[in-house]
């Protein structure tokens, strides 16, 4: 099997020290990048011969959008507006369709790569309102606060779907369903916020945490890492990532997200409202509000409850309860082609990475 490492005498030495811990434990990280290179190198058989069972959660942007959200953005374009997103977002299915369905009906929905794309549609078209469907976590927000700062046309406006990171893994702790003797977090997400943000959930629930890097060798070294701490009966914040990360993240990324976004209670698919995990536009900044601003396009939206697609298991994947091939839909309704969830539409969804690396071999 190929593992790719860099370092092979490292990668087995690692792999032999952990088979010798004798090990029993279930950890959880919050990353699709993570997901995908476990899957991809065959990591996650890996550890499991070595007594540690990696279950995923809540880190993938698109997967935890709601189906109200998705709903948001098509019945915008519905009623007339530019709305404007990245591709896996355009992708996701809610429970009419996606924007991608609403582009073929003829709504004005357009494909971008950045918001500076979309501030760019407002400006070349003055005449039409241009909406901004904003997805991701700390690593993203950023750039959707300094466009919010940079005083943008009156005709651009926001969508607002950014959520914080920690507030969900405090939830997934105290929900209990799943027994984490350790976390994974997230490598992007910690450039900005650092090591010292985590710091809580290990004071106050002795969780060991491990930041971890991306490739094969990073992986095994964070999770010997926090195999480690369980052994030694630690739980603190290592940071095995600090090539890049530091502990004081990005204080300019920080400072921004604080200039433009305050905390406020939202749900995530799969999980009921977490307290304080969604960034919430602050009262200067409510002109660029989509929700504020065409409150009475959406009001039939808002009255109405929107549910998962019946038999999708995206939410339970989401909370690290199921592995995408638990569920009945994956591989035969359910395809990247035919997404039934968001779990299967973007690169970053752990059924579209168990499809893309497995889904062959079964």
């Amino acid at each position: 099997m190929d593992f790719r490492f860099r370092d092979r005498e490292t990668a087995d030495k690692i792999v032999k020290e952990l088979k010798e811990m004798k090990l029993n434990i279930t950890l959880m990280h919050v990353c699709g990048t993570h997901q995908a290179a476990l899957v991809e190198y065959g990591l996650d058989a890996l550890f499991k011969e070595c007594g540690v069972n990696i279950r995923q959660g809540p880190g993938c942007p698109v997967c935890v959008t709601t189906p109200l959200e998705i709903e948001e953005g098509i019945e915008l374009a519905r009623k007339g507006k530019t709305v404007a997103t990245f591709g896996d977002m355009a992708k996701a299915p809610g429970t009419r369709g996606s924007l991608l369905d609403a582009k073929m009906e003829g709504c004005d929905v357009h494909v971008i790569y950045s918001i500076d794309d979309a501030v760019k549609l407002a400006v070349a078209n003055p005449q039409k309102e241009v909406v901004f469907m904003a997805v991701g976590f700390e690593t993203t927000a950023p750039s959707t606060a300094v466009t919010l700062l940079s005083n943008p046309p009156e005709n651009f406006s926001i969508l607002n779907c950014h959520r914080y990171v920690p507030p969900a893994l405090k939830a997934v702790i105290e929900m209990g369903e799943i027994r984490v003797h350790g976390l994974i977090e997230p490598g992007h997400v910690s450039t900005i916020l650092g090591t010292k943000t985590y710091e809580f959930l290990s004071r106050d629930y002795h969780v060991p945490q491990v930041i971890a890097g991306f490739e094969p060798l990073d992986l095994l070294m964070g999770v010997y890492l926090l195999a480690r701490q369980i052994k030694e009966g630690r739980a603190e914040v290592e940071n095995e990532y600090g090539r890049l990360v530091k502990p004081e993240g990005n204080p300019k990324a920080l400072k921004i997200l604080d200039e433009v976004f305050e905390h406020g209670d939202v749900e995530w698919r799969g999980f009921p409202v977490i307290k304080d995990s969604a960034m919430i536009l602050k009262k200067k900044f409510e002109k660029y509000d989509a929700r504020k601003k065409f409150e009475s396009d959406l009001k039939e939206v808002h009255s109405r409850k929107f549910e998962c697609p019946k038999g999708c298991k995206c939410g339970e994947v989401l909370r690290g309860l199921l592995d995408p091939k638990d569920c009945a839909l994956f591989g035969t309704v359910c395809t990247p082609q035919t997404p039934i969830g968001p779990c299967m539409v973007t690169f970053e969804g752990g059924c579209n990475i168990e499809y893309r690396y497995n889904a062959k071999k079964r």
